[in-house]
């Protein structure tokens, strides 16, 4: 089956190579830091790892569990299309980050994560989440409404949490978690936000994108529509950013497994009583 193309990977791929050299990428810090704490939580040794994402100087080279410190093999994706060619098998532990919201066959790509680990190997997924950015795509439709008299999607879709277990699944991952760290972060202005957008990449990153540029106008317009919806007392702006964190674990039979139906050997009756005739 042929896999319907949203993205223009190789637009995203000229939006990061044109980013400044000096820049706070405020949203890759926050991800580096749930993923810190998501690993000194793991109670176990970790001796092969690989962690990708479009940016390979922003990549963490090492990482540390509760049972000590480990090393990172390193892999960019810029410029990839959805075959990964990963370097090699018989990961502890994949990490992605950042680069599955732009991925155009997400069960596909995750399920060749899947593939390069070892048996009980994790995989942690992290992504920009379905609510992310709503004010930003709320205020360029009214924007595009008022200048150029029509809708325009200048701002991606995300992947909803609600779908993350199931795509997690279809990987053939056990023991799937999907879970969200919502945050709410204030900018300088709507143009502040706009440069962080394009810093990650996310710049109106769709194939089907409006053949119209964004014109000075345009963007005015946006940064009014912006302030009236998420405006702050003291001129800053807010803005909704979801970090999805998905996990699932390579299958290996030493992992709980649900009970086969008919195996239980108390009966539910037994433990809650009979609730017949009352």
């Amino acid at each position: 089956m042929t896999v319907p193309k949203i993205f223009d990977r190789a637009r995203v791929a000229r939006n990061l190579a044109r980013r400044p050299e000096e820049r706070d990428d405020f949203v890759t810090r926050l991800v580096l830091a749930d993923l810190e704490e998501r690993l000194a939580t793991l109670t176990r040794r970790i001796g092969k790892a690989l962690v990708l994402g479009p940016d390979v100087e922003a990549l963490p080279a090492h990482g540390r569990t509760a049972l000590g410190p480990f090393e990172f093999r390193r892999l960019s994706t810029l410029g990839r299309e959805d075959v990964l060619d990963l370097p090699g098998e018989g990961y502890d532990l994949v990490v992605s980050l950042l680069d599955l919201q732009v991925v155009n066959d997400v069960p596909g790509y995750l399920k060749q994560l899947t593939l390069a680990l070892a048996p009980d190997g994790l995989l942690l997924v992290a992504a920009l989440g379905g609510e992310s950015l709503t004010e930003l795509r709320n205020a360029f439709l009214t924007a595009d409404t008022q200048v150029s008299g029509g809708a325009y999607a200048r701002v991606a879709p995300f992947i909803p949490v609600r779908d993350g277990g199931g795509l997690l699944q279809r990987a053939g991952l056990a023991l799937p978690v999907a879970d969200v760290e919502t945050h709410v972060v204030r900018y300088s202005s709507p143009l502040a936000l706009m440069r962080e957008v394009k810093a990650l990449g996310a710049a109106n990153p769709l194939l089907d994108r409006p053949g119209r540029m964004a014109t000075p106008r345009l963007i005015a317009a946006a940064c009014e529509a912006y302030e009236h919806i998420a405006g702050d007392h003291d001129g800053r702006v807010r803005a909704t950013l979801e970090i999805l964190w998905l996990s699932g674990w390579a299958p290996h039979e030493s992992q709980q497994k649900p009970l086969k139906p008919g195996s239980a050997t108390v009966s539910l009756t037994k433990v809650l009583g009979d609730k017949t005739g009352r």
